[in-house]
């Protein structure tokens, strides 16, 4: 349990990390953006491929497999559909912390759920790495979406400090998400597999409809798609250095 509020909250703080370059450079090269972005497609990839969905078979079968995957797509798309995607080079000429801004907030909260919960599953698993595995890959996705929420909030004149504990707050319901889903999949042993197929199909959807896209909107999909190989290696040498 403790393993998983500390696996949890670092992941969540992740959040916060990545939004605390806005304190020393005002602004980041959409070259970087893409190469960032996926880099961390490739972590989540590696990390959903090569532990969550073969523990998930291991834990609970292939029909397991089949329903937690497409059941963790249909609600990250189901959440994706009720909340539209705010671009945020577009929204720079808000004024003030408006209701828009207040939307936002409210996407992230939902969106950490599920991200939370695959989290909580992932070290409810009797499998050691896996819970570590999840959270890094979660943490590093969590990273330039806290940087994102960040520019979006400082556009809204939302000062620095405020926009950073904003931050703060969106990434710690992941926290409490992974409590839940850790106590669930503890107390009902058959929901393992399917929390942990659930996590792969939650993980591989953000990556093929939100990450990849995006790494490869801006001219630079040559180095994107390198990124996104060192990441993936990047996650299969830290899985092999916790075996």
């Amino acid at each position: 349990m403790e393993a998983a509020i500390i696996g949890s909250f670092i992941s969540a703080m992740a959040t916060v990390l990545g939004a605390v370059p806005l304190f020393f450079v005002k602004s980041l090269s959409e070259k970087w953006k893409d190469i960032l972005i996926a880099f961390t497609a490739g972590i989540m990839v590696s990390a959903s491929t090569f532990g969550l969905m073969p523990q998930a078979v291991n834990e609970s079968g292939i029909i397991a497999l089949t329903i937690g995957l497409l059941l963790g797509i249909v609600v990250l798309d189901l959440i994706e559909k009720s909340i539209p995607h705010i671009d945020v080079e577009n929204d720079s000429g808000i004024s003030m912390f408006d209701s828009k801004s207040l939307l936002v907030i409210i996407a992230l909260f939902i969106h950490n759920i599920p991200e939370g919960l695959s989290t909580g599953f992932s070290f409810a698993s009797e499998n050691e790495i896996l819970g570590p595995m999840v959270a890094i890959s979660i943490g590093a996705q969590n990273m330039p979406e806290g940087l994102i929420l960040a520019i979006f909030l400082m556009n809204s004149n939302v000062t620095k400090l405020n926009a950073l504990l904003l931050v703060a707050v969106t990434g710690f319901i992941e926290v409490i998400a992974a409590i839940v889903g850790y106590f669930t999949a503890s107390y009902i042993d058959s929901l393992i597999g399917y929390g942990l197929a659930f996590a792969a199909g939650a993980m591989m959807f953000i990556v093929y409809k939100e990450l990849i896209p995006e790494s490869h909107g801006h001219g630079y999909e040559r180095p994107s798609t390198y990124s996104f190989i060192i990441g993936l290696l990047a996650m299969v040498y830290i899985s092999y250095m916790f075996s």
